[in-house]
């Protein structure tokens, strides 16, 4: 199975980084993809997928939350990067109207800049939106013939937005989110509304940390070790075989990010 979304950057992970990797390999995973948010973050992202080959790969782009930094120099790092080998998709961008740390229309400039950009380099997006919607959608659809595609990564929205994702041809990133008694039933309830040819799965680490599992970690820290569990609850409220699932979400992951298929 494949893990589209661990932010391995995060501090959380600075006393066992190469631990969690090797946990993901032992629990069965083919791959990760780490998520660049930041110029900065997009360099380490790299530095880190090139310490395992064939095993990570990363992101280069400037989240939402950080669209006040974007400017022509971190437009420049940004493409320097992702000519790189293992830099297979730009992002995380898109919008974030929920908590609005950079304003709507510095946001609105990064994500739009980040599109030509992948559409120049002819790379995948990898897309963050929450309490944005329709917009997203409208600056995202004019780019969207020139792209080889991109993932909603960590899909939170609405049915109505869920339907529009869709028809825009693009896949859906499903997270732990969807294990949550409490947010995650409506998430559940759309599961099987989403084609098996466009769903990818991911632990969005170390946040996000299945509330169902058993056996939490006391420190409440998600990891991509954690991913199985993932894809059996979404096998389960999908009624699909577990393996199954997990096959057809490796190869939908691969295929969007051009990486060698493992069957």
């Amino acid at each position: 199975m494949f893990e589209i979304g661990i932010n391995l950057t995060s501090s959380q992970f600075d006393k066992d980084r190469p631990q969690v990797v090797e946990r993901a390999r032992a629990a069965g995973l083919s791959g990760m993809l780490i998520t660049g948010t930041s110029a900065q973050e997009s360099v380490e992202a790299q530095k880190m997928a090139d310490e395992h080959p064939d095993f990570c790969w990363s992101t280069a782009g400037v989240h939402p939350h950080q669209a006040s930094a974007w400017n022509t120099q971190v437009e420049a790092g940004i493409r320097e990067l992702a000519v790189l080998p293992n830099v297979v998709a730009i992002g995380e961008c898109g919008l974030d109207f929920n908590r609005n740390f950079s304003p709507a229309d510095l946001q609105e400039a990064a994500f739009t800049a980040q599109l030509a950009l992948a559409k120049e380099l002819q790379l995948p997006v990898f897309l963050h939106c929450r309490d944005a919607g329709e917009r997203f959608a409208a600056l995202l659809k004019p780019w969207l013939s020139g792209l080889p595609g991109g993932v909603v990564h960590c899909f939170t929205g609405t049915r109505q937005e869920l339907e529009l994702y869709l028809s825009l041809g693009l896949s859906i990133g499903i997270t732990g989110w969807v294990c949550d008694e409490r947010r995650g039933l409506e998430l559940r309830e759309m599961l099987p509304l989403i084609p098996a040819d466009r769903l990818m799965l991911e632990t969005d680490a170390p946040y996000l940390l299945p509330r169902d599992m058993e056996n939490k970690p006391k420190n409440r820290r998600n990891e991509p070790a954690f991913l199985p569990h993932i894809v059996k609850q979404a096998a389960l409220w999908r009624g699909e075989d577990p393996q199954w699932l997990a096959d057809i979400t490796d190869d939908n992951a691969r295929k969007l990010f051009a990486l060698p298929l493992r069957r």
